[in-house]
């Protein structure tokens, strides 16, 4: 059986991913930083599926929950097979108006916890041949929309970039770019939802289930949703200074109230 490591694992794409993963299988170790919610989890899927579900307590947002995690990742025995860096989250504000503090714990989240895990997890896959990075992304990051844009299009960026390099290794690394997702992360950032269209919305477990898809085809980018692809095509041909006012409006109109 192989193990999949799983950030921001308890709730939104991160439990769809735990969901999926489980009934296919495969043994977990669910990272999150709430204790109770972990070993709830954890025995949930222990006693539906029938695997074994380890519990590691970590904030990515603190050196000390970085450096477990990569601890774990960079095991020789029992080492993770697939990981999957979904832990995030969003600042609720345009620029200016979003404390710098938070604007940098956003970065240390998105962008150095995602290169440290993805690091540690990727050296001992090559090792054995074999493994999977998923690094979960935004169509955020193909649009200017401030810190949170910025910090997925890197993540893009240094996925795609570092899946060229691992070729021929037996790794496949993959960046997920969902669209909107019913979860708890509009709710947890203070953001209103309810001007946004009902068609705007993505169910998680067929977010996971395409980008699963999509990483087994051995794709670099995922945006699993025809919708989403249709609109980052348009962005592809729109000129940039365009795209800059109409997602600001939009922000405006279907961001938070």
């Amino acid at each position: 059986m192989t193990t999949a490591l799983i950030t921001g694992s308890t709730a939104g794409i991160g439990a769809a991913f735990a969901r999926r993963l489980a009934a296919d299988g495969h043994n977990l170790v669910l990272v999150a930083r709430d204790t109770k919610r972990l070993r709830e989890q954890a025995t949930e899927l222990h006693d539906r599926h029938g695997i074994e579900a380890e519990v590691l307590t970590a904030d990515l947002s603190t050196e000390d929950g970085i450096a477990a995690v990569e601890e774990r990742l960079a095991r020789r025995r029992d080492g993770v097979d697939l990981l999957v860096n979904n832990a995030g989250f969003g600042n609720k504000g345009r620029y200016l108006e979003v404390p710098l503090a938070d604007e940098l714990t956003m970065l240390k989240v998105h962008c150095e916890a995602v290169l440290r895990l993805t690091s540690a997890a990727t050296e001992a896959m090559r090792e054995r041949g074999r493994g999977g990075v998923v690094n979960v992304a935004s169509v955020a990051a193909f649009v200017p929309r401030g810190t949170y844009g910025a910090s997925k299009a890197w993540v893009v960026q240094f996925t795609q970039g570092a899946a060229r390099d691992l070729e021929g290794s037996g790794v496949r690394l993959m960046a997920l770019c969902p669209g909107l997702v019913r979860t708890e992360f509009h709710e947890r950032a203070g953001m209103g939802t309810d001007n946004i269209p009902k068609w705007m919305w993505l169910d998680a477990d067929k977010l996971v289930k395409a980008a699963l898809a999509d990483l087994a085809r051995g794709k670099s980018l995922s945006v699993p949703d025809p919708r989403y692809k249709a609109m980052m095509g348009l962005v592809k041909v729109t000129p940039r200074a365009l795209i800059g006012g109409v997602t600001s409006r939009t922000g405006r109109k279907y961001g938070p109230k």
